[in-house]
This record gives C-alpha cells, structure tokens and sequence, in this order.
C-alpha cells in the first residue's frame, strides 16, 4: 500500500486485454474450449499432497477441485485483471457475493468500515443491518466529498474505506485519489465498487487497492447471467482464496465455468458497447437539459463532478457512463413517466442496468427502498428520482421521440 497517488499514465483498457496471449480450444478452434469438470484428477499421490499444501496450484497448469480454481474461470479472471489493471481477479457468481468476500476478507468481528452514505441499496443493507447484526461489523457513513469527514470517522478498528466510482443512483463522482490519500495514510485498503464506469475509469491506477464489480451489469450487457468480480493484488486474490482461510473459497460463491466462457466472449464487444451507452446517454441528457427537466449526467458541464470524472476517465471514447437521472418532483409523477415511457417503447421499467434497451426504475421505492426516509434526504435519492439506463437498441432519434412523448404525456400531472 502505497500513499502519494500520484497521477497515472492512462492507457484503454481494452488494449491491455488485446494485448494477453491469446488460447485456443482444441483443434484451433478459435473459442477457448469450456471446462465442465468439477474435480481434476492427478497422476501422482504426491502431487495431490501438494496441491492441498498449495505447492502445486493453478500457477503450475494444476487443478484440484471447481470451487477453488478451474481453467475456463481462471482464463477470464485475467482478462478482467488485465480491464481492470490490477495484477489477478476472481469472478464470482453474484456482484454482491464479491463485495462481501472481499470485506471479509479485511474484516473481523468487532471491527468497522467507512462508507459512502451514496451506495447501491443491497451494500447499504449489507453494511447497516446485515454486517452488524450478524458479523458484529460496523459501518460509519459519509460523504465522500467531505474528506475532513472521511478522515475523522476512521478508528482504530476501522479496516477499509469503501466507495462508488459513480455512486448509485445519485451519480456523484467519488474523489479517487484524495480518498486513497487518506485511506493509505492510515495504512488502509480503499475498495471502489466500479459497476456503472467499466471501462471508463480504472481505480487501482488512481489509488484503490481492490476493485468490485457486478458483471450483470455493462459486461454481460443482456440481462441473462448473475456474476461479479474482485480485482486486486496477486496477495489478495490468494488471501480470498486460502484453503484454510479464504473467505471466497469458504462461502463458496462459485462462478459456473459456462458463464465465465460466455462473458469471455462478449469482452472484445464491451468497449463498442459502453461508448454507445454512453454517447446516447450524453445526448439524450443535453436534449432534457434544454426541455427544463432536471436531469443529472456526470459528462453535462453543469454536473458538479464532471471535471472530476474527465480527469479519471481512460483514453478510448468511453465517454461518462450510460446511466442518468431525472428528479420528477414527486413519486406520483415519477411512477407516471415510467408507464407512459414504457407504453411509448422508450424503455422497460425493470431494475439493473447495462442491458441493451433502457431500464426504469425509481431507486427510492425499488433499489434504495431499505433505507429509512432520512437516510434517503442525506443520500440525495428524493421520491421522484428516476434512474435510467440508457440503452442502445434502436436508434437516438427513434428513442428521443419516445422519450419526449413520454414526457409530454404527464404534462400538468
């Protein structure tokens, strides 16, 4: 753990991928052969010694048994290592299920996180109610651009800083390098969930020392598989996956080697898809703008962070995500623009994101809906908040038209 985060040397991370070896299947087939084994067999008693003594392992070409490593997930482990920029990764079978294996893997009972008070609904339930109900771990809450804040709510039982690149739903930029200052400072880890910015901006190079990500969402891109991923140090990896002590290897929330070698192969895609997202997020939010809606995107110049996000953001056209708000004033207003959006084809109300067509949700009775009324006023997440996720199916004008009648509809409601 380094402290003085300097600023990195940018690359796009989709030539980082390009640049891994490329495997074939067997017979050149140009698709890596998928590994349906749960068990892999040894040809000496002694090998089998030392696969369960970790002298022999992965790194050596040999397996033991799927809940730990397994070929075909190992392989897409360094693709997102290498997306991501950090030396090893482990896929996981849910988002959630990564972000709490890495936290266990920092923290034991008695001790105590820092946290965005802006975060998505299921890890703020997991910080406030399941964390200290059940693990005796405790959370203090913040916002992340009072750095004096962060600073003074770090004890001396506190393990770890957590953040959201974009927070969810509110879409506030966190500061990086500043929370990784003060993290390192006080020789902690700084874990940033970077599920709405693949691509767009890569943690570890600014500072953070573990990665989470929630695959469902902009790398799977069809809403049709649950997976999530925690990228870090070599030492991290293998500290989650102790035999004795590995927090993932213990709850065992395995990564099927199918869905691995079905999301191995829409990686080379993800980077035409994320700039779509995001070019007709950016232009749909300008065109809002201009109707007087209020509208939130971080790449609109009116955004509080969007120089911040401008100064993280890698090189590559990536853009500023593809997820954007509009406060309707009130529940009422906003459950009615999401039936008449719906009607008009522009999007489906449904919870996620990163799916192909626009989902519709309001975060404070659905994804946000766990939080108490206060919590929602500190969060900045009002009744009438809609998150959208902008999809790329259709075309922009098509979907503006949608959009725009969408809107008319509730005039005067």
């Amino acid at each position: 753990m380094v402290t003085g985060v300097q600023a990195p040397e940018l690359v796009d991370p989709m030539e980082r991928l390009a640049a891994l070896p490329r495997r074939f299947a067997a017979g050149g087939g140009v698709n890596q052969t998928i590994d349906v084994s749960a068990t892999f067999a040894v040809t000496s008693a002694n090998d089998m010694k030392d696969l369960f003594s970790e002298k022999l392992g992965p790194e050596q070409g040999q397996y033991v048994y799927g809940r730990s490593y397994a070929p075909t997930t190992r392989h897409f482990a360094e693709q997102l290592a290498a997306i991501e920029g950090t030396e090893a990764a482990h896929a996981t079978a849910s988002g959630l299920s990564a972000i709490v294996g890495a936290l266990l893997n920092v923290c034991n009972s008695g001790d105590h996180i820092v946290a965005s008070d802006t975060l998505y609904g299921g890890t703020f339930t997991l910080l406030k109610e399941f964390f200290p109900n059940k693990m005796n771990i405790t959370t203090t809450f913040v916002h992340l651009d009072d750095t004096d804040a962060v600073a003074a709510a770090i004890r001396p039982n506190t393990r770890v800083v957590y953040a959201e690149t974009l927070s969810n739903p509110t879409l506030r930029v966190a500061d990086i390098p500043a929370l990784a200052e003060i993290a390192h400072a006080k020789d902690l880890p700084l874990f940033v969930d970077n599920t709405f910015a693949p691509l767009l901006v890569s943690p570890a190079l600014w500072g953070a020392d573990v990665v989470l990500t929630s695959l469902t969402k902009y790398f799977g891109g069809g809403a049709d598989v649950i997976a999530g991923a925690v990228c870090a140090s070599r030492a991290f990896i293998d500290k989650l996956m102790n035999d004795a002590h590995g927090t993932l290897m213990m709850l065992g929330p395995v990564m099927d080697q199918g869905v691995a070698s079905d999301l191995g192969r829409r990686l080379p895609h993800l980077g035409v898809r994320v700039a779509e997202h995001s070019r007709r997020a950016l232009a749909l939010a300008e065109r809002l703008q201009k109707e007087g809606i209020a509208v939130e995107y971080p790449g609109l110049e009116v955004h509080p962070h969007s120089a911040r996000l401008a100064k993280l953001c890698n090189p590559g056209g990536y853009g500023s995500s593809g997820m954007v708000t509009v406060d309707l004033g009130s529940y009422e207003r906003a459950a009615a623009f999401m039936e008449a959006a719906h009607a008009t084809g522009f999007g489906i109300m449904a919870v996620s994101l990163g799916y192909y067509d626009t989902l519709m949700c309001a975060s404070a009775s659905s994804t946000s809906s766990n939080l108490s009324p206060e919590e929602l006023e500190a969060s900045g997440i009002k009744p009438g908040l809609v998150r959208l996720s902008i999809g790329i199916s259709g075309t922009l004008e098509q979907r503006w038209a949608q959009l725009k009648e969408a809107l008319d509809r509730i005039q005067g409601t």
